[in-house]
């Protein structure tokens, strides 16, 4: 016959949590012998084996009584439901534990990986820091709200950027983030860019300047880039001039005064 301290080491547990099942009415509570000790036997190792087991699976203990209370084969089904319950557990986690090791990863955090070779190709033909974290920005949310597109709206992009046009472009708006607003230099950067725009859309259509982002992101895309790079607001000002307007969804308009 065991103690209530050899009962709970078998176990695992600690004795309070004995006596919590006590209370809770889980582990009978057994007689006391005549010097008024509990004296256990080793059947209620394994009694209270099970409900430790169940327990820490995340079992209520009221479902916990019902589950000892249950026969063989509605305690087997109740088993195989919890499996696949710690199961489905085990894979959120796993994608928990993804997601913090991206934390240190920079433009990892929260990207698909041909995002993040993108961002890395840019880096590469020497485009301003600050433009490809614009781009981040507005590729972490998008990715969040339709991961399904992410492939599509990148294959556009792989394609995009092999035209020496486009990269002159990006590093055409890198040269235009460091002009003030009165320098002469900025109003030809910005013909530059506008020119590239027509001549693309006159080329490859509207829908390939413009993109195909579902209208109620544009408008957060936007805010993210202009809080990002804040010059890029006088870029779209001056742009509108020419002839474009927006910044994530480019569109011609009639040219301003």
């Amino acid at each position: 016959m065991l103690t209530i301290g050899e009962l709970a080491s078998y176990a695992g547990v600690t004795v309070r949590a004995v006596r919590h099942y006590h209370a809770k009415g889980l582990l009978p509570e057994p007689e006391r012998d005549h010097s008024g000790y509990r004296r256990y036997g080793p059947g209620t190792v394994v009694e209270l084996i099970k409900i430790r087991t169940l327990a820490e699976a995340g079992v209520p203990l009221a479902r916990v009584r019902e589950l000892l209370q249950a026969d063989p084969e509605e305690f087997a089904a109740a088993v195989a439901d919890i499996d696949k319950r710690l199961q489905a557990e085990i894979r959120q986690r796993q994608l928990h534990r993804e997601r913090i090791a991206r934390l240190a990863a920079g433009d990892s955090l929260a990207l698909p990986s041909e995002v993040v070779e993108f961002l890395d190709q840019l880096r590469a033909l020497g485009v301003d820091e600050r433009i490809i974290q614009v781009e981040r920005d507005g590729w972490i949310p998008l990715a969040a709200r339709t991961p399904e597109r992410v492939p599509e709206l990148m294959a556009r992009k792989r394609e995009q950027i092999t035209h020496p046009p486009l990269i002159d472009f990006y590093r055409t708006l890198s040269q235009a983030l460091d002009r003030t607003d009165n320098d002469p230099m900025l109003t030809e950067l910005v013909d530059k860019v506008a020119d590239y725009l027509t001549q693309l859309a006159d080329d490859q259509g509207e829908d390939y300047v413009g993109g195909a982002i579902e209208p109620s992101l544009v408008d957060l895309l936007d805010t993210l880039a202009l809080d990002t790079a804040p010059p890029t607001r006088r870029l779209i000002e001056l742009l509108n001039k020419r002839g474009w307007t927006g910044w994530t969804k480019l569109e011609r308009v009639a040219p301003t005064a």
